[in-house]
């Protein structure tokens, strides 16, 4: 291998005489020895950090105001620390380590609207006077990777080093007193004085008592045992944490303690109170017909603003309307349940739509109501009186409707008011007054289209019409009394009656039905 191919070795030596030439030359402000220390030094190709000094800052101390927020709190805490403008970000950082016992690690440094980095100075962010801002966002220590091993070596290490900058570096004596020269550092023996003899009385040092109380999972700092939730994040005490036994609060824990229960019972007190009163507004919301809005809104229907007070709250379903919008809706509805304009499936209630409409449209709204009704009943009769609304529901063993409105009584089997007649006479003399009276002819007419349908038969002992309502297939003539099976349009039994099965329909004669339609005549 050639001599040309070996990489010469830098003199670390020369570079550090060079730093400090350097140093001293930009001090003293000599500029051409400055450039020339420079060109030398560039020469080494050695990584060099050039920083102005402490001293060239104010000394004077700063009241930083800092607000304080963790991962896990909605709000930041406001602290007020003590720092100087020449100060650096990781010497803020040891401070803040010394004082809270927050290891660097968790730190995070925000001034000015940006992230500051551990080499910079507060006074390059504008720290420069008291009530200067700051903000510290602390990470939790899973985060930042920051296991209790770890935490703990760096709080030795801050020890140690705190330690080790309050000894003196030379002891005392080690030259002549008053104005003699001190010895060479070389000349100094490098065994150590010996210690002062251990006076007779002297107690064998006692370790100190461990610090009672739970830390932190998120930020580590150590609470008192009785504190439900960290000091400094909020973070609620672990679930296993048992309080010990020996442990007795002090004063400042003691009446803490005493605020939170005066707290908690101030709680449900006011709980108790909000509860009362929510209750009587609610038991004077329900005497209210309608409920009136408390904010502006806007109409869904109309899109016009409502001002308080003006609105309807709907009870089944809260949607706000105004009054105009809610009455259009029920006057205009074909149903009798009046659905919520939003397209819901809430229902205005009647209380709401008797208090929005005068006491015509009301009238006008419970007819229609009505008049629904009878039109979906399967077996509703309206009275045969004309101009009369009267009607009603009937069941399977009602063969007659006393109508209240017009006092008359209607034959249901015929459909007709026959006075002082019954179903067989007015059926006869319906037949011969249908030879000239039109309205004979319309009943005879439509008595015919019932039997043509299927939806009445005669009977077959006395030869009224009569019709089956509801139930099963057994029907009986309101006129003879012949039970009548509905689908053979026979008669039930034979010419001896009731259990003769010589004749009829014989439903159930040898456990087979009269007919394949049969529901149960026997």
């Amino acid at each position: 291998m050639m001599a040309s191919d070996v990489t010469p070795k830098v003199n670390l030596k020369e570079a550090e005489e060079l730093a400090v030439s350097l140093s001293a030359a930009l001090s003293s402000g000599d500029s051409d020895e400055a450039v020339r220390l420079c060109q030398r030094l560039s020469q080494l190709s050695l990584p060099v950090s050039v920083r102005i000094n402490n001293q060239a800052y104010s000394q004077d101390s700063i009241r930083l105001w800092v607000g304080v927020e963790d991962a896990e709190s909605d709000t930041y805490i406001p602290v007020n620390i003590l720092v100087s403008s020449g100060m650096t970000i990781a010497q803020l950082k040891d401070k803040i380590n010394q004082d809270f016992g927050f290891s660097p690690l968790l730190q995070r440094w925000v001034i000015g609207k940006r992230l500051a980095q551990d080499q910079e100075t507060l006074f390059s962010h504008g720290i420069r006077q008291n009530g200067d801002q700051a903000f510290l966002f602390i990470l939790s220590a899973r985060a930042a990777h920051l296991t209790r091993h770890q935490h703990k070596l760096d709080q030795e290490q801050l020890l140690i080093e705190g330690i080790v900058e309050s000894m003196q570096l030379f002891p005392r004596g080690l030259g002549g007193g008053g104005g003699e020269k001190t010895a060479p550092l070389s000349d100094v023996p490098c065994t150590p004085p010996p210690l002062p003899p251990k006076p007779p009385s002297a107690k064998p040092a006692v370790a100190p008592k461990p610090q009672l109380g739970w830390a932190c999972t998120t930020c580590t700092y150590l609470n008192k045992p009785t504190r439900p939730g960290c000091e400094m994040c909020g973070e609620e005490r672990p679930d296993n944490y048992v309080v010990p036994a020996i442990y007795q609060p002090d004063q400042q824990e003691a009446l803490r303690i005493q605020q939170e229960e005066l707290a908690m019972l101030q709680y449900e007190e006011a709980q108790k109170v909000e509860r009362e009163k929510n209750y009587l507004d609610l038991l004077a919301t329900e005497e209210q017909n309608l409920i009136p809005n408390a904010t502006q809104m806007d109409c869904p229907v109309c899109f016009c603003p409502i001002e308080p007070g003006e609105g309807i709250i709907l009870r089944e379903c809260l949607h706000v309307f105004c009054r105009e919008c809610l009455k259009g809706t029920i006057v205009n509805s074909q149903d009798g349940e009046v659905s919520c304009p939003d397209k819901c499936d809430s229902k205005i209630l009647d209380r709401e739509i008797n208090a929005l409409l005068t006491e015509e449209e009301h009238q006008r709204f419970l007819e229609l109501r009505l008049n629904i009704a009878e039109s979906r009943s399967e077996h509703s009769f309206h009275c045969q009186t004309p101009n009369c609304r009267g009607w009603c529901i009937y069941e399977d063993d009602v063969n007659e409707f006393h109508c209240e409105l017009c006092q008359e009584t209607n034959c249901i089997l015929c459909r007709a008011i026959h006075k002082d007649m019954n179903c067989k006479e007015y059926q006869d003399d319906l037949r011969i007054r249908a030879q000239n009276d039109e309205a004979a002819q319309q009943t005879k007419q439509m008595l015919e289209s019932m039997l043509q349908k299927g939806e009445a038969m005669k009977c077959p002992r006395c030869d009224i019409i009569v019709q089956k309502k509801d139930g099963c297939d057994w029907i009986c003539c309101l006129m003879c009394k012949t039970e009548i099976c509905w689908v053979t349009k026979q008669a039930r039994w034979g010419p001896n009656g009731a259990g003769d099965t010589s004749g009829g329909c014989k439903c159930r004669v040898n456990n087979r039905p009269c007919h394949p339609n049969c529901q149960n005549c026997h």
